[in-house]
């Protein structure tokens, strides 16, 4: 008998927390060492409160536009709320993301390395930050090089940045595991303790690999309606 899929987001919100910590489980880690960030791109206020009354603290958006249209607002009623930027990111936004952004996840270039570093030294706010390696080397997608890493792991001490870990989207329609695998072995190499992977798709996998922050999305809000 087919298991019923849950019909709202606070149950989806339930259901993939009991998948999370299984997963867990079978790596044998905590629970409490794996951050779940809901991904609220094109998503309203009303869509995301469901999900604050059940206690999500962490969520994620692509763009900077979008997420100072709704996000004061519902930072300023809901303390404690950490907003997460997993969206590419042009240099001329740097300012308003270390303004608005609590962690951002896409820092993949030495330009946005030096206006993110300006940003926080002009705003006086540390954001600590991932840098998202081009993992699976797609010309279409954003990420480092894995040999650029080191030079913009070396840019981003030498501007003051908070490198928290390392964050990656593997290629669509293949499997995920072996580069989950190899975003592990260089936070390893680099002695970077967080790895941002996973999504609505291979998040268990990506917890079995070592993930500390999964991004879903589809699995919590349901399909979207609207443009992405």
């Amino acid at each position: 008998m087919q298991e019923a899929t849950p019909e709202t987001s606070a149950d989806r919100l339930t259901a993939i927390r009991g998948r999370i910590a299984a997963a867990a489980k079978l790596a044998r880690r905590p629970s409490e060492n794996i951050h779940l960030i809901a991904v609220s791109k094109t998503r309203s206020a009303e869509d995301i409160a469901p999900l604050i009354r059940e206690g999500q603290k962490l969520f994620g958006e692509n763009r900077v536009q979008e997420a100072a249209s709704k996000w004061p607002a519902l930072k300023e009623r809901h303390p404690g709320i950490q907003l997460h930027l997993i969206g590419q990111l042009q240099s001329n936004k740097a300012e308003e993301a270390v303004a608005l952004f609590d962690v951002i996840h896409s820092v993949d270039r030495l330009s946005l390395i030096t206006a993110l570093g300006k940003a926080m030294h002009k705003l006086q706010r540390a954001v600590p930050c991932f840098i998202q390696v081009n993992i699976g080397a797609e010309a279409q997608k954003g990420g480092c090089a894995v040999a650029e890493l080191p030079d913009l792991l070396k840019a981003a001490q030498d501007a003051g940045i908070t490198v928290a870990g390392l964050m990656c989207i593997p290629p669509a329609d293949v499997e995920a595991a072996p580069f989950f695998a190899l975003l592990a072995e260089l936070s390893a190499r680099y002695a970077l303790p967080q790895l941002s992977m996973g999504m609505s798709d291979d998040f268990e996998t990506a917890i079995m690999l070592g993930a500390t922050h999964v991004r879903v999305g589809t699995a919590l809000f349901g399909a979207r309606t609207g443009p992405v």
